[in-house]
Order: structure tokens, then sequence, then C-alpha cells
């Protein structure tokens, strides 16, 4: 069983950063692939990065390429997001989620965190 919880959300002007972290319990945590998805109110949820349970692979969606970073500290259990060059588009519910050991499916998920970037 793995927990997580977001945090670091809030409101932020564009062309603004924001450090999202996701705070996961469970000894499995460090042993999944774990990402980011977000959703923005009437869209589907979006991809936006993932990164190994070594953190020696990381993929991101294409609108957040080059702003956008994912990182883990597998030590702490924690997962980060840092956003750069924040644009009103990026304006959404985060959400972090964990894999399956050894596959890409994502099985457990935060309740998310808002993301506000006004014009």
């Amino acid at each position: 069983q793995v927990q997580l919880v977001e945090s670091g959300g809030g409101l932020v002007q564009a062309g603004g950063s924001l450090r999202l972290s996701c705070a996961a319990s469970g000894r499995t945590f460090s042993s999944r692939t774990s990402g980011w998805f977000r959703q923005a109110p009437g869209k589907e949820r979006e991809f936006v990065a993932a990164i190994s349970w070594r953190a020696d692979s990381t993929n991101y969606g294409d609108s957040v390429k080059g702003r956008f970073t994912i990182s883990r500290d597998n030590a702490k259990t924690t997962m980060y997001l840092q956003m750069n060059s924040l644009k009103p588009e990026d304006t959404a519910v985060y959400y972090c989620a964990a894999a399956r050991p050894y596959s890409s499916t994502y099985e457990y998920w935060g309740q998310g965190t808002q993301v506000t970037v006004s014009s």
C-alpha cells in the first residue's frame, strides 16, 4: 500500500516558478516508477512527467519539456516537480502517482494540489 500527499501548489504569476512535492508512505515507493499528471477544468487528465525508481530515466509531456523538472529522493520517499516559466495554460490540479512495481501502470494516486497561473 502506498499513500501519496501532494503539496506546494498555489497562485503564481505567469513566468514564475513553483515546486511541488509528493510525500509517499509505504516501503515500496522507492521501487516504483512515479509521475505527475494534471487536469484542468473541462479537460482530460494529462501526463506531465515521470521518473524511474532509480531516477536514472525521466520523461516529459511535450507541453512542459524544458520548463519542468521531475526528481525524487528515495531516502525521503519524496518526489518533486520543479515548474519554471509557468504559463496560464499550466493552471490545473496536479496529481502525483506511483506505478505497480516493474510496470508503467499507475495504481496509487494522491488527492491533488491546485496550481493557478495568472496572466
